[in-house]
């Protein structure tokens, strides 16, 4: 509401002058004159300080522009004051308050800094805030601003002097015109009819505010031959039943042929003071409009026809009955209030919201695609709503909030409703903008016919039928998300506390299937929580334990499926409610998620916290949980010598964790003992880690995990691809939710020749990365599976373009591990793309960057310097450097990384001219590609033979496809047809001809 602060200068001094009894009749002209002005405006005066005047605007009635009202009745104060010998001051401010109390007053700082300001100004002058003048800007005149240090506020109040105030201007029309075709042609219809009859016709278009009725006319309007005149109903004001008519017989200027009918209007026109009817005004009227239609046709507007008094309606409705002989088309304009006033109203069009294609065509080309779709939905399909945001967001640096223009046209009409309805609708808004009927009965258990309030609810457009999230239920949305914003503000804290709090009570008993129950139900404890503590009452505990369990478990699921974002939120949220001095291994999860969005600092600086806490509180199990998570964390910037350090904490940690029976314990310990096997690249010694940590995750109560992990030890070790892609198959919709684990299905499926769709795969992951903040992950797939893909398919210069992205975002978050792997594939991708210098400068980097331990590393390097050495003739370094890549896959579980040390160990030997060794190593690729099921790498090297043979004139005949490869082939095809939505597969793709066939880089561990 807006507050209103008068107060007299020099009092003392007049009471020291003037005779009791005359001070006080003039003081009670004072008041009664002050109230009138108040009260002729639409305010009421809360209370008389003194000679001071209090008076509020919006309540007990709100009205869109209260505001301005105000500012109107602070003008029309200061200028009366003189006239009764005094002066005065007056401050005005808006804001929210609390009001409606056992004590009636309002209460809130808009009272407070509104009094703060009359106490600022001058005599005779009228001093408003900031907010006030937001909404009051377009029909007032003020003087520079003035930063006032007021009394209790901590930093300067801007303040503006008002000079003078008016009606609201009508709004200008600068956004483009989209769609309204099907109106467009009604309303042309109708002026059709008008013209060909002739005759007069009667058009109403009903709409919400802003919803575009006004522009509809003056589209249609601006190209009709037609005299064409306006009139404007009032919201308030004395003697306002006629202005429209008045506006428009002024913009007609002429009077009647009819010399009584010249008279009425002259008396209307205050040009007379003869007196004159209701019925003689509308005939004089008609008389005008029709012997102006005689020259011309005309068109009548008649704007907000919802505020005309019944004497105006009657006038219109006397017109278009009787004037059936001329062109007249009256138009008049109407928000959906008119029904409610006047229900036999006839309305030949009501104006619903743009769908969002049309919303999306008002916003400029320049606004960044997130701010758009926020408009978008925030505008729900008005223009106005769309151009005040848009306005908003540009002062506000992209932000987009309620302008406060909007606050207060929504918070009106809602202010309109009938009791019932209105609390139906702040109980359907403690929901969200999709709610329920069987929630809003259990939030308003007094109010009996929840059905009826919902349906009238629809029809006057505040809300529509939906689909319901919840079986059995009846499901309604908000027609604009603004509308439940202001709806949900107009409850007072400690009834939106204790709403949030039922609600999530039934949504725990009746929404068990939804997916997302623990992040919903978490999020209505936590503000039923966050209301009580801002509100000074003790908060709940038992609210408190739900809240943070149900965040939690939400913020989990979160980090399984690698929305880190979410889980970052949903994980500090509930830690949040962790009583002081507990503590909850639940951190050590944000702690991973923060260190995969780039957060290393934070994520480190938590897990030491978190250990020094739990070493002063004697709790040995979570400690050393936190010195496990601290030391993986560090092995990914300190790699070197880090594998053996985890290994030798878990020496000593996992039986203390088997001893005290403790699952989570055992889930990260185990989790921990997978990461060093998968350093060493052992990957199916990693497999059974991995595994053994799942399953106490399980029965621990976390939500399925690791799913990620679990398949790149399958991917990267001894499983066969078709055994994998049936595992994969066998882990449900919730490991698919895992952008890793399609990955490595994506890099399966291109091991078969099916490079199309794990390139589709792929694509879809790292988008969803990219949206999620999964950084770490999007490092690795754009740099990894994404770049072995491209090498399998034969494109190396797709796989040294994703090798670059992975390294720059791995390298940007100060990883070294990963990116030491990283920069060694991509040297491969480098050295298949002919490019052997800069393919050498990245291993002789990945040979700096990589840890000792680091298994899969070491032989990246390796292979790829033997590679260039021997295509420079230093055939003895290389082949050196090529089998001790060899040996240090050999102590590894990678057969297909073993397949590949293996073929670059025979490409070096060929180079040399050992033909026959050469020939052996390939076959020995060859073996290892297809116990694997690499069939691509397997065809490409068997192709690779043969052709050895041949060149050699060999009499043995060509190597044949193994027998078991169309079998493997069907059976890997039959695993993975159904997760990728594919029917008939068909044939692997073709790989591309400038492809390295024997060159494919190995697998990163993690």
């Amino acid at each position: 509401m807006t507050v209103l602060f008068c107060d007299l200068t020099g009092s003392t001094a007049m009471g020291e002058r003037l005779d009791p009894e005359p001070l006080r009749a003039l003081l009670a002209r004072y008041f009664e004159q002050m109230k009138a002005i108040v009260e002729r405006h639409g305010g009421s005066v809360e209370k008389f300080i003194g000679d001071a005047v209090m008076a509020i605007f919006g309540v007990p009635t709100l009205h869109e522009d209260d505001a301005l009202r105000a500012a109107r009745a602070a003008v029309e104060m200061r200028d009366a004051l003189p006239q009764l010998g005094l002066l005065g001051r007056i401050g005005v401010m808006t804001g929210e308050v609390v009001t409606g109390t056992a004590e009636r007053l309002a209460t809130g700082d808009a009272v407070n800094v509104a009094a703060r300001l009359e106490a600022a100004a001058q005599p005779g002058e009228v001093l408003i805030g900031e907010p006030t003048l937001l909404l009051v800007r377009d029909a007032v005149e003020v003087g520079p601003v003035r930063m006032l240090e007021l009394k209790g506020k901590s930093q300067p109040v801007p303040a503006y002097l008002l000079l003078s105030a008016g009606s609201a201007p009508e709004r200008r029309h600068d956004a483009p015109f989209v769609g309204r075709e099907r109106e467009l042609e009604a309303v042309r219809g109708s002026w059709q009819r008008v013209v060909d009859g002739p005759g007069c016709e009667l058009v109403t278009i009903v709409g919400d505010a802003g919803v575009g009725k006004s522009r509809l006319v003056a589209e249609v309007v601006s190209s009709l031959p037609a005299t064409v005149v306006r009139g404007r109903c009032l919201p308030y004001g004395e003697g306002i039943t006629y202005t429209p008519v008045i506006e428009v017989l002024r913009q007609l200027d002429r009077l009647p042929l009819d010399a009584a009918a010249a008279a009425a209007v002259r008396s209307l026109l205050g040009q007379s003071t003869a007196a004159t009817s209701a019925d003689e005004i509308a005939w004089a009227f008609r008389k005008t409009l029709e012997d102006a239609a005689a020259e011309r046709p005309i068109v009548v507007v008649f704007d907000d026809i919802q505020w005309g008094e019944a004497t105006l309606l009657e006038l219109i409705e006397h017109v278009a009955l009787l004037s059936t002989g001329s062109p007249i088309l009256l138009l008049c304009i109407a928000r959906p209030e008119l029904a409610e006033r006047h229900p036999t109203w006839p309305v030949l069009l009501t104006i619903q919201p743009l769908n969002d294609d049309k919303v999306q065509e008002l916003i400029p080309d320049g606004i960044p695609a997130d701010l758009r779709q926020r408009i978008v939905r925030g505008a729900g399909g008005n223009p106005l709503f769309v151009e005040e945001m848009l306005a908003v967001a540009q002062e506000a640096d992209g932000e987009v909030v309620v302008p406060p223009t909007l606050q207060a046209l929504l918070a009106a009409r809602l202010d309109q409703l009938a009791s019932g309805e209105r609390t139906v609708l702040e109980r359907g808004a403690v929901e969200g903008e999709l709610f329920h009927r069987g929630a809003v009965q259990v939030l308003a258990p007094e109010e009996a016919h929840v059905t009826p309030r919902l349906a009238a609810l629809v029809r006057k457009n505040l809300i529509m039928p939906d689909q319901p999230q919840i079986a059995g239920e009846d499901g309604f949305r908000f027609r604009h998300l603004l509308t439940r914003d202001a709806a949900y503000r107009a409850l007072p804290k400690a009834s939106r506390a204790e709403l949030h709090a039922r609600f999530a009570s039934w949504l725990e008993e009746h929404g068990v299937d939804l997916v997302e129950l623990d992040a919903i139900v978490g999020y209505h404890l936590e503000q039923a929580c966050g209301y009580q503590q801002e509100l000074g009452i003790p908060v709940d505990a038992a609210l408190a334990a739900r809240a943070r369990a149900r965040l939690m478990a939400a913020g989990q699921r979160a980090k399984v499926r690698l929305d880190n974002p979410a889980a970052v939120s949903l994980l500090k949220r509930g830690l949040a409610f962790l009583p002081a001095g507990d503590i909850d291994r639940v951190e050590l999860e944000l702690v991973d998620v923060l260190f995969e969005t780039g957060n290393g600092d934070e994520a480190l600086h938590r897990v030491g916290s978190f250990i020094e806490r739990t070493s002063a509180a004697g709790d040995r199990i979570s400690e050393l949980c936190g010195r496990i998570t601290e030391s993986i964390l560090r092995s990914y910037v300190e790699p070197d010598g880090a594998t053996e350090k985890i290994a030798a904490l878990l020496e000593r940690a996992l039986p203390e964790f088997e001893a005290a029976g403790d699952d989570l314990a055992m889930y990260i310990g185990y989790t921990a003992l997978g990461h060093v096997a998968n350093m060493r690249a052992q990957h199916d010694e990693s497999l059974q880690a991995y595994d053994r940590a799942a399953f106490h995750a399980e029965r621990a109560g976390l939500p399925a995990r690791l799913v990620g992990y679990r398949s790149s030890t399958r991917f990267h070790g001894s499983t066969p691809v078709p055994d994998l892609l049936a595992w994969m198959d066998e882990q449900g919709a919730a490991a698919t939710s895992n952008a890793n684990f399609r990955a490595f299905r994506a890099e399966a499926l291109a091991m078969l020749g099916h490079f199309d769709q794990a390139r589709t795969i792929l694509a879809e992951a790292r988008t969803e990365l990219a949206d999620r903040g999964g950084r770490l992950w999007l490092g690795a797939l754009a740099g990894q599976a994404s770049l072995e893909v491209e090498l399998l398919a034969g494109d190396p210069a797709a796989a040294v373009a994703f090798g670059d992205a992975g390294c720059r975002i791995v390298e940007e978050l100060g990883e070294r591990s990963m990116l030491s792997t990283l920069v060694g594939l991509r040297a491969q991708a480098l050295y298949a793309a002919g490019r052997l210098d800069e393919a050498d400068a990245a291993a002789r980097r990945a040979s700096d960057l990589g840890a000792s331990d680091d298994a899969y590393t070491q032989m990246l390097w390796r292979q790829v310097r033997a590679k260039v050495l021997a295509s420079r003739s230093e055939h003895g370094e290389a082949e050196g450097l090529a089998r001790e890549a060899i040996a240090i896959g050999d102590q590894t579980s990678m057969l297909d990384a073993q397949a590949t040390a293996h073929a670059d160990l025979a490409e070096v030997l060929l180079l040399a001219g050992a033909n026959a060794t050469g020939t052996a190593e390939l076959e020995e690729a060859l073996t290892r590609y297809e116990r694997k099921g690499n069939l691509v790498m397997a065809r490409r090297t068997r192709s690779r033979l043969n052709e050895l043979r041949e060149a050699a004139g060999a009499s043995s005949p060509a190597l044949p496809p193994p027998a078991c490869e169309e079998a493997e082939v069907e059976l890997a095809l039959g695993a993975v047809e159904e997760a990728v939505d594919v029917v008939g597969v068909g044939e692997p793709d073709e790989a591309r001809a400038d492809g390295r066939p024997d060159q494919v880089g190995g697998r990163h561990p993690a």
